[in-house]
């Protein structure tokens, strides 16, 4: 029997008396590959960085890997955001900022099973010919293999992906869902994208947010619900349309 591993019950947040989230409901178990799609500002990073423990929403209960507090199991989490907070011109070369993703406390020496990891988690990605590299001289794809390396280099058992492909070319968005299926072998997967190609082509499931979760299920049969829901396209679904338009249709 597959275990749960996130689990939201009515989970409801609030800023500034603006509903980001409303009532949301579903649940995860093991090796999932989930896609979130829906229009921009509609709540979906919002529930990665609830699942990660770092907003704590107003109403409902969360759950992750059977803990209310990701503080024991953020071991478990490995997490790649949409936008990289680093320095780019700092000199630090790749291997560095993958092995980063071993650090474990102050003043703690890297152990060779730490240098191993992020050995491993580069020839995953396909960057590991590139370790000695100053990290700001990378292309954008490249960059978020690397990132991609550090989210992997402790072995987690769920790994969330915000808009992973936002900087690559074709070649490389395609290149990089399919090493990320690869992965989803041996853990379960959540992709917050624009790519409705991604989401029918890669994932398993699929749910669609916009302040609301107005579905999630299985990707077959999800596109007529989905433009049911929304009264328009499943194009514009993904591209930020249908907030415009959620007003009318709640009426």
């Amino acid at each position: 029997m597959e275990n749960k591993i996130v689990e939201f019950k009515d989970v409801s947040l609030f800023l500034d008396e603006q509903i980001i989230l409303e009532d949301i409901n579903f649940t995860m178990k093991e090796k999932e590959f989930l896609t979130i799609i829906g229009p921009n500002g509609g709540g979906k990073s919002t529930i990665l960085k609830i699942i990660l423990g770092l907003i704590k929403p107003d109403k409902g209960s969360v759950r992750v890997f059977g803990n209310t507090s990701t503080t024991s199991v953020g071991k478990f989490i490995g997490y790649l955001p949409q936008h990289i907070n680093s320095d780019l011109k700092f000199p630090v070369n790749v291997f560095d900022v993958v092995l980063i993703g071993r650090y474990n406390g102050l003043f703690k020496r890297y152990s060779e099973e730490d240098k191993q990891k992020a050995i491993d988690a580069l020839k995953i990605t396909g960057m590991e010919n590139f370790k000695d590299r100053q990290i700001g001289k990378l292309s954008g794809g490249q960059m978020q293999r690397v990132f991609l390396a550090r989210a992997l280099v402790r072995d987690p058992k769920l790994l969330l992906l915000d808009e992973p492909t936002a900087s690559a070319d074709p070649e490389m968005q395609q290149s990089f869902y399919e090493l990320v299926k690869v992965l989803n072998e041996k853990m379960a997967i959540v992709i917050v994208t624009h790519d409705v190609s991604a989401v029918l082509q890669y994932g398993k499931s699929v749910a669609c947010v916009n302040r609301k979760l107005y579905y999630h299920g299985e990707k077959e049969g999800a596109i007529e619900k989905l433009q049911e829901a929304y009264k328009c396209p499943i194009e514009l679904i993904a591209h930020g349309v249908p907030h415009r338009m959620l007003k009318d249709h709640d009426k």
